[in-house]
């Protein structure tokens, strides 16, 4: 047998593979995106087209009908909708707003449900990529089919994850990077971008461990240029939607004087004031309350009524270095009114409710710590009630 010969075939094809190696992941790319939106199209065809009756779904391709089980109240969503998107960066006080407003009896909104950012993030990579695009559109799937898909598929997880409700919110920080394209599909839908000391928000990230791509837990200088730069895109979308689309909430007076921030809140969104938003923990895992992810970071947390014992937690834990250069590593600071030389800084004066509360939690930590274990036990065997 001429081994040489086969040798010689190999080597030619293995080379010729090579060489055709980068089209045949072009195409391969192309055809899994295809698949995938023809796969999303097909769903979102039998969701809409199958079934036309008024049941707990879609009953159209715009619009979707619930019924609260407790009254039998029919409640109606679409793209119309006046919608409420939570964004800022992780750690920033998303968590305990959106347990504030899920405390009032007409707002849901419920976990974060991790695949509407994910969403967000494929349709923005693929405008950016010239090559993308083009294929897309060869395929037929131009800007509109690319709306329509992704607004149905948002709309469905909004208003599937949890218990219908006059005005439904979605808490999942990033989604305010797409904060424009957003209000392309939602026209009616507001903003809340929430705020807090960049040295505060990584310190907690970095101590807690929360797993956020491109950040290096084990480097504070370079935690504090990633949010820099996170953060200056947010307030870019913020500043584009307009202040009557975009509120800025400041997590620190969120904290310090909840009662006069709600009510602005409230005001911007258009909601009646209801005084149970200012004792969201008291309706913890409760029918119609605000359910808790054991999943999620600051789930132990909110648990608390309203204090300020995470206020300066960060004060002391960063290296000298980084706190010599904070201005120049994290500009944003000052641009958002913080002081980047004040260690530690002055927030204000807390509400004397909140200092109560905070006092409470401090020589109570021991049963805050059992009702935080008892909390997470409850959820891991399922025995929470879920809005």
């Amino acid at each position: 047998m001429d081994y040489r010969g086969v040798r010689l075939k190999l080597r030619a094809w293995q080379a010729d593979g090579r060489e055709s190696m980068p089209s045949r992941r072009n195409a391969t790319r192309t055809i899994w995106t295809v698949g995938a939106l023809a796969a999303l199209a097909f769903v979102f065809y039998q969701l809409f087209a199958c079934d036309n009756s008024v049941r707990s779904g879609f009953v159209s391709s715009k619009e979707s009908v619930l019924m609260d089980p407790n009254t039998n109240q029919l409640y109606t969503y679409g793209r119309e909708s006046p919608f409420i998107f939570i964004g800022g960066m992780p750690r920033s006080g998303t968590t305990l707003i959106r347990a504030m407003l899920d405390a009032h009896p007409e707002v849901r909104c419920g976990e974060e449900t991790r695949v509407v950012p994910r969403i967000l993030q494929m349709h923005n990579h693929w405008m950016k990529s010239a090559k993308e695009k083009i294929r897309l559109e060869e395929a037929g799937l131009n800007d509109e089919v690319l709306n329509a898909a992704i607004s149905a598929f948002i709309l469905e997880v909004m208003v599937k994850h949890g218990e219908p409700a006059q005005r439904l919110c979605n808490k999942d920080p990033f989604t305010l990077k797409s904060g424009t394209y957003l209000m392309s599909l939602f026209p009616n839908a507001k903003f809340l971008f929430m705020i807090r000391d960049g040295r505060a928000t990584v310190h907690s990230i970095i101590s807690r461990k929360v797993t956020i791509t491109g950040f290096n837990l084990n480097d504070y200088r370079q935690c504090m240029e990633k949010w820099n730069a996170a953060v200056e895109t947010m307030y870019d979308q913020c500043r584009q939607l307009g202040s009557h689309r975009c509120l800025p909430v400041y997590y620190e007076q969120l904290v310090l004087h909840p009662k006069a921030q709600m009510k602005r809140i409230l005001e911007f969104l258009e909601i009646p004031w209801n005084d149970s938003v200012l004792h969201h923990e008291e309706h913890i895992n409760k029918p119609g309350g605000v359910s808790l992810s054991k999943v999620e970071r600051s789930s132990d947390q909110v648990i608390k009524p309203i204090n300020i014992e995470a206020l300066t937690k960060w004060v002391g834990k960063f290296p000298k270095d980084v706190v010599d250069d904070m201005p120049k590593i994290a500009p944003m600071l000052s641009r958002l009114g913080y002081d980047p030389y004040s260690n530690p800084p002055k927030y204000g004066d807390p509400d004397t409710v909140v200092a109560l509360n905070t006092n409470e939690i401090s020589e109570h930590a021991a049963e805050w710590q059992l009702k935080v274990e008892q909390l997470i036990s409850s959820k891991r065997n399922g025995s929470s009630s879920r809005r």
